[in-house]
Parts: structure tokens; sequence; C-alpha cells
């Protein structure tokens, strides 16, 4: 049985690069960068990063619920449930390369320190290999 042959010059597959590090849509391949705006070459690329928290703060679900029950016995006192307020952070990571005169910016929406910390140290992988 022979083997199929393949004419020169007609299609060849080329495989892809392993995915090094994906930092939200971005996808850095080496030798290149991958974002959804296209492909930025990885040597040289320089990367920023940076986080912008908002704090809420709001009445408790459950502290409304002791305050609505609670009218019928304690009446005045059950309103001061409604004092106890909840707060809450969270907010986006923009991360930002640039690679000659081409420019991406991804936002990555975070709920706690440690998931900053996680962007942080993939972006600090993907810098170390744009020095390659």
């Amino acid at each position: 049985m022979a083997l199929p042959t393949v004419a020169p010059g007609g299609p060849q597959y080329v495989a892809p690069s392993a995915v090094a590090v994906q930092i939200g849509e971005i996808m850095v391949t080496p030798p290149e960068i991958r974002t959804p705006a296209g492909v930025l070459p990885l040597a040289g690329a320089q990367w920023h990063v940076a986080d912008y928290w908002q704090r809420e703060e709001k009445i408790a679900p459950w502290a409304i619920v002791c305050a609505v029950l609670g009218f019928f016995c304690l009446t005045i006192f059950s309103l001061l449930f409604l004092l106890i307020k909840e707060t809450r952070h969270h907010g986006t990571v923009q991360v930002t390369v640039t690679s000659g005169p081409r420019q991406y910016v991804a936002r990555i929406p975070v709920t706690d320190q440690g998931q900053v910390m996680h962007v942080n140290n993939q972006v600090n992988y993907a810098r170390s290999l744009s020095m390659r």
C-alpha cells in the first residue's frame, strides 16, 4: 500500500504553537501574541497592568427580613436592623500590551485580591517571554 504524497507547493498543515499564558482574551503563543484585534509580535512587547476597585455598601438582605419580621414585635427597635450595611468589593484589571505601533487593552473582571495577584503573575510571565 502506497502512502499519499503531497504535491510540492500544495497546502501544508502548520501546527499551532502551544499557548504559554492566557490573560483574559490575550493569548501568548511564542513567538506572537494573539488578540481578538489581530496578531502582535511577542519580541519587545511592553506590558502594563492597572487595577480599578470599587466599594459598594448596601443594606444586608437578612437585615431587611429581620426589620420587617421584627416590626410586629419590637416596632421601632426593629428598624435599627436597617442600619446594618454589607460591603462588597469588585473591579477590573486592565492589561495593556503594546508591540510596535499596535496596542491592545483587555479588561478582566475580578472579585478579590487573589485574582488580581494571579493576573499580575501571568503578565510578569508574559513580560519574561517578551524579553527573550
